[in-house]
């Protein structure tokens, strides 16, 4: 599997963390960035792993800001993508069996590294159930066409 991974300068020391996570669990990633604390705009980062996912570039993406907020925000305005919000690993879990999500989002003023470990470990070691799940994936794909977000449109 391979992860897109990207934080803004309030996530960038939990990104690091989780870096090694990855790397312990014997994943390839692409860090797109930031590099450093220095401040910068996290759709400029959250963007780039969306939009990298959405092409099929990388299966999976991980976005860390400071609350986890603007990048699940960011993330979510790109057709084809799902993105949770993660602070709990109730919720990744949840979120990986009944929505598929293909990025998630966390917080570094929210969790510390011993619990972003645990959700991005369960996150990507759970399967979709498909299911009633897959009907209501197609509902949420539905939505995204009616106003005109189709997956795979020019630019993703």
């Amino acid at each position: 599997m391979k992860i897109a991974i990207a934080a803004d300068h309030g996530g960038y020391t939990l990104k690091e963390s989780v870096k090694r996570k990855l790397e312990s669990m014997g994943l390839d990633y692409h860090d797109f960035g930031t590099h450093s604390e220095e401040s910068v705009d996290y759709p400029d980062y959250g963007i780039l792993v969306a939009e990298s996912v959405a092409r099929g570039e990388y299966e999976r993406g991980i976005l860390i800001c400071g609350t986890g907020l603007g990048m699940s925000i960011v993330a979510n305005k790109v057709p084809g993508i799902r993105c949770a919000l993660l602070h709990d690993t109730f919720s990744a879990k949840a979120t990986r069996e009944h929505n598929d999500t293909n990025v998630m989002a966390m917080g570094a003023r929210v969790i510390g590294p011993g619990l972003a470990d645990d959700i991005v470990e369960l996150w990507l070691t759970t399967e979709f159930a498909g299911g009633r799940h897959a009907q209501r994936l197609d509902k949420i794909s539905a939505i995204e066409t009616r106003y005109g977000r189709e997956e795979g449109v020019s630019g993703c």
